[in-house]
């Protein structure tokens, strides 16, 4: 066993030297011609002497048997039967094989060989959206465009600081998992298995671990692994989820929001303004220019469309809208950038807004020219919904379009709201409403 082990050691020594000598291109190559060369030389020394033996054997027992006029037409038959023969298996050990790789790739394979490839083909080739926001909101449309595409950059708000991630931003430095794990988990080939796991949150009985979730707790793990390389430990944890498309911070600088409230106080910390029970009049970043992350403002740069929101107002969407860089790249960008308005209000930021009014929340503390379409829902949720919610203090938001329509933004109406017990976006009406407003560019 140990003569082994010092042999695999061996081979991978010279592997390692020959790697920077010659280039992997190279080694590959010479490989090739040792291989053909020993493919040859078998040929010649063991396998033409089998064929011609074969031959001459085939040829004296057709002799008994035909007349020599028909001898070379059934040598032709067996010819032709023979590679028709070959041809079919490989046919059916190659399908075999493109089916057990798609079986590993894919946990829920598209319908046949053939579908699943075209459908994966299309998705590459599909437009590259960029979709900023965090909380659930991002998340759920996330679940309907990578339906449509696997180009999608997904730029995420880190100013949480409650619960599980802000008890990790406390103790460890780090940025806040739970809206990058929630994004990760919507772009994700197999969400509904990998959910289940990742956003299990551990009960009282847990100890220290009490209140976290297995998500954000495998993001540390990532991370430290990663020796604190944020960009790194959220590409593995994407291989790991095998996502369609990628996520990305707004900024990798630790950042809070201050707010400052109807009632004149200042608040700084997301969970603080969201339970202050007075109206938030402004909201700003504290450090106010964090630099955005270079590669959210490139994808920004070469987007097809970008989608801002839907989501909390001011503590999901408006913060990545607050990062300097990000705004600058939002206004200069040459391609359609569409707001998603809620569908319900939210107490403690959005109470009694209408859709008119989300709008004015982010070009009064963002500035004007950060998007030039507005997506409105029309739809009703079912009574029962209605009423449950209402008594939490949600309400419909109102499609006040025209309001919106005299800031000079377009406005695009429909049904897109859910009817499920949780009203909130009906993510395959929005993806569609989102995809059809690139291809009428």
């Amino acid at each position: 066993m140990k003569r082994a082990r010092r042999g695999r050691g061996r081979r991978r020594g010279w592997l390692v030297w020959l790697g920077p000598l010659l280039g992997p291109a190279t080694i590959s190559l010479l490989g090739s011609l040792l291989f053909l060369s020993g493919l040859i030389i078998t040929v010649r020394t063991v396998l033409f002497p089998i064929l011609r033996a074969g031959a001459a054997w085939w040829h004296q027992m057709v002799g008994t048997l035909l007349m020599e006029d028909w001898i070379e037409l059934s040598n032709h038959l067996l010819g032709g039967m023979i590679m028709i023969g070959g041809a079919y298996l490989m046919f059916a050990g190659v399908r075999s094989f493109i089916r057990r790789t798609l079986g590993i790739l894919s946990p829920t394979p598209v319908q046949g060989v053939v579908d699943s490839f075209r459908r994966r083909r299309e998705l590459l080739v599909g437009p590259k959206i960029v979709a900023l926001g965090g909380g659930t909101g991002l998340s759920n449309i996330l679940r309907g465009l990578k339906h449509y595409s696997s180009n999608i950059t997904a730029i995420v708000c880190v100013s949480d600081d409650g619960g599980s991630s802000g008890r990790l931003v406390t103790e460890l430095g780090m940025l806040p998992p739970g809206d990058i794990r929630n994004c990760l988990l919507a772009l994700s080939d197999s969400e509904a298995t990998m959910a289940e796991v990742f956003q299990h949150r551990f009960n009282a009985t847990a100890g220290a671990l009490s209140g976290h979730n297995l998500g954000n707790l495998f993001m540390v793990g990532m991370l430290n692994r990663c020796n604190g390389d944020v960009d790194e430990a959220i590409r593995k944890m994407g291989e790991v989820l095998n996502i369609r498309g990628r996520v990305l911070p707004a900024t990798i600088e630790h950042v809070r929001l201050e707010a400052e409230m109807a009632d004149g106080s200042t608040l700084v910390g997301e969970t603080d303004i969201v339970k202050h029970p007075s109206a938030i009049k402004s909201l700003r970043l504290s450090p106010a220019h964090p630099a955005a992350h270079p590669e959210a403002v490139a994808a920004i740069q070469q987007a097809d469309m970008i989608v801002i929101g839907p989501g909390s107002v001011y503590t999901s969407v408006l913060p990545n809208l607050l990062v300097p860089g990000l705004a600058e790249a939002l206004r200069n960008a040459d391609c359609p950038r569409v707001y998603v308005c809620n569908v319900m209000t939210q107490p403690g930021e959005s109470d009694g807004f209408s859709a008119a009014d989300h709008v004015a929340a982010l070009t009064e503390n963002a500035g004007e020219g950060l998007f030039d379409t507005v997506l409105v829902n029309t739809g009703l949720p079912a009574e029962g919904a209605r009423e449950r919610y209402a008594k939490s203090g949600q309400l419909l938001v109102a499609p006040d379009s025209d309001r919106i329509r005299s800031r000079g933004l377009r406005v695009v109406e429909g049904n897109m709201v859910s009817q499920d017990e949780e009203v909130r976006h009906e993510t395959s009406a929005v993806a569609a409403l989102l995809i059809n407003r690139v291809k009428v560019r």
